[in-house]
């Protein structure tokens, strides 16, 4: 089972990747296996890894699809027996991962076929969160903290204290607030009073957290170091086909090739934010208060686009309002997400698609909203859970995850260990690659907007789509970071909060609006800290997505500008597109890389190419501006 569970994260979605490996699910290992690897302990032979790989594997086809059903059932009925049954799967899955990875690891010396070897490697690298090994009480211990972090996210509330608040017309009856309200509010007010409100008001869930936390951070540091890795962060910066640090001096050279853009884009934000706010909200020389940029986590700007919005370029059109003259449905919104791959040849998606996946919110328990992608047998029980608004923003993520799906399906045909992606940015990546082709031509194709706008338009559909994607980058890398120093020590409890703004700071260029707490830990308020996913993946998925847009419009023979190419109904591309699908992990991810775009690196150059007029324009408005913070 693999399931990509997220929030959104620019426009189209944040979605966190919970893969079986994510949740203690990568291997359970039946008798026969546990005798075979235990009665070659001393002297391991190839055919021993060999039998032990065939074993593993056989156990991962038949005990995940249990567990991955009572994930689901977790994620939406969120109730005190969902989580003890959620905690007792995660207890006995990430039990047997670890002793299944423990296993692998005496294998991984030997001279290996390339498959065994690549399916050994995944099996040690499989756990996210791995427990020390042997160790009954620390694996139940680290179920239920798992448990617990999530399901505690997934029922946070804002309730003011004596109903002092200046939200009560967002409020609920019983007079607090749930993340959607108060969404809604940091979305659409332009009362600096009511965003700080808003935004302190959600982190008010997450203090409680600190302290499972921190004791899930030693618990897993220590299965980590049986597993032979430094920390979780170093275990988890090796799962990418090269050394851990070679892989943090990538990234780093991919956030260098994009920072001017961003840099610029920040600069000329601050400065029209400036001017709606004046100085003594928004000081031109310091970091943008993060209340202030229309997101729950100042990681998409896209709600503040009339306030920085060029003049007289106002866009074309306004997609929600598009949906809405067109009567859209959210089971509308599913079914054209759905076209838009069947016209590139894709097979439509089976009927249980829609009798098991959850589109709206429902009014009578708590479920997790969170944009995800489900397949539950790992081979065709694929679903959608998600709270679905019929607007622009959910237009796109359903296309996104629609493509998770696709890729789901696609790589059902590998080996149970290869049924994933290579490279946990590629499936973001693929998602957010489809949802690039919902230009102008696209919409009116499938009959949303009548006249195509014209060239001297797409200054502002540039600018909203940097809002979101540019403006994410940084934090997608920080977040990550972040980890990373907490597991390896850099970081304790006490300076959790203190790092988290810290680095906020450094790449962001946003700052905390108010002086938090001393017991504040605002990384719990982002979904993907107390759900323990990696978030690299999102970082990287917005370099892939642009390297393979480009790559399938030279494919098309596309010859106008970037931003304006849509691969919608060119099946000779789709074709194209699905041999990569299908390889799954199989290869490395430089093979399936290369095997689409022609480069076995990862390559931000798309990015410039696609965003080079607004940068021209951005250049110019910040000519006479102090920029940087």
């Amino acid at each position: 089972m693999t399931a990509y569970l997220g929030k959104k994260r620019f426009g189209p979605a944040s979605r966190l990747v919970l893969s079986m490996a994510a949740l203690g699910l990568l291997a359970a290992c039946d008798n026969n296996a546990v005798q075979s690897a235990d009665a070659t302990k001393a002297a391991p032979t190839v055919e021993d890894a060999i039998q032990f790989v065939k074993e593993a594997e056989a156990t991962v086809s038949r005990e995940s699809e249990a567990a991955a059903r009572t994930a689901w059932v977790n994620s939406n009925f969120i109730t005190y027996d969902t989580n003890w049954l959620s905690a007792k799967s995660s207890e006995k899955m990430t039990t047997l991962g670890v002793e299944l990875a423990q296993k692998a690891s005496t294998f991984r010396d030997l001279d290996l076929p390339d498959d065994v070897a690549r399916k050994i490697n995944l099996l040690r690298l499989g756990l996210t969160l791995p427990a020390p090994a042997g160790d009954t009480e620390a694996t139940a211990e680290l179920a239920q903290i798992t448990t617990d972090l999530e399901a505690s996210y997934g029922k946070g509330k804002y309730c003011p204290e004596d109903g002092k608040t200046v939200l009560g017309s967002y409020a609920r009856p019983d007079g607090c607030l749930s993340l959607t309200e108060l969404e809604h509010v940091i979305g659409s007010s332009s009362d600096p009073d009511e965003l700080l409100e808003a935004w302190s008001g959600w982190r008010t869930i997450s203090p409680a957290m600190k302290d499972k936390y921190a004791r899930m951070v030693d618990i897993a540091n220590a299965g980590a170091e049986g597993l032979g890795f430094k920390d979780v962060g170093t275990m988890w910066r090796s799962k990418y086909d090269m050394d851990a640090d070679a892989f943090a001096g990538d990234v780093d050279r991919l956030w260098g090739e994009v920072k001017p853009l961003y840099d610029a884009l920040q600069c000329h934000v601050r400065a029209k934010l400036n001017e709606s706010y004046g100085d003594e909200v928004v000081p031109l020389d310091q970091a943008i208060p993060a209340h202030l940029l229309g997101n729950m986590w100042a990681q998409s700007w896209g709600n503040v686009y009339d306030k920085v919005a060029p003049e007289g370029t106002a866009p074309a059109y306004d997609l929600t309002a598009l949906l809405a003259e067109k009567n859209y449905s959210e089971l509308d919104m599913v079914k054209t997400a759905e076209g838009f791959f069947t016209s590139v040849g894709f097979d439509p998606l089976p009927e249980t698609f829609y009798e098991r996946s959850l589109f709206l919110k429902p009014e009578d328990r708590d479920v997790v909203c969170h944009a995800s992608a489900w397949n539950l047998n790992d081979i065709d029980d694929i679903r959608i859970k998600m709270c679905i608004k019929v607007d622009a923003e959910d237009f796109q993520t359903i296309h996104h995850e629609i493509g998770h799906n696709i890729y789901q399906r696609a790589y059902s045909v590998q080996d149970p260990l290869f049924r994933n992606d290579p490279n946990d940015g590629f499936h973001e990546a693929i998602g957010d690659m489809i949802a690039l082709s919902i230009t102008p031509d696209y919409l009116q194709q499938i009959g949303l907007l009548q006249d195509l706008p014209p060239a001297e338009a797409d200054l502002g559909i540039l600018l909203r789509q940097a809002l979101d994607k540019v403006a994410f980058l940084p934090f997608g890398l920080m977040v990550d970071k972040w980890r990373w120093q907490v597991f390896s020590g850099e970081l304790t409890p006490d300076s959790y909060n203190d790092g988290w703004w810290k680095l906020r700071e450094q790449y962001q260029g946003v700052r905390a609006p108010n002086d938090r707490p001393a017991d504040a830990f605002d990384p719990g308020a982002k979904f993907h800290i107390p759900g323990n996913t990696p978030y690299m993946r999102y970082f990287l998925s917005h370099i892939f997505q642009f390297q393979f847009q480009k790559a399938a419009c030279d494919l098309a023979g596309w010859e106008g500008p970037l931003h304006r190419c849509s691969i919608y109904g060119n099946e000779a591309v789709g074709e194209k597109f699905n041999e990569m699908l299908e390889m799954g992990a199989s290869k490395p991810w430089q093979d399936a890389l290369a095997a689409f775009t022609g480069k076995s690196e990862a390559d931000a150059t798309a990015i410039l190419a696609y965003f080079a007029p607004l940068k021209e324009w951005l250049d110019e408005q910040n000519a006479d501006r102090e920029c940087g913070w």
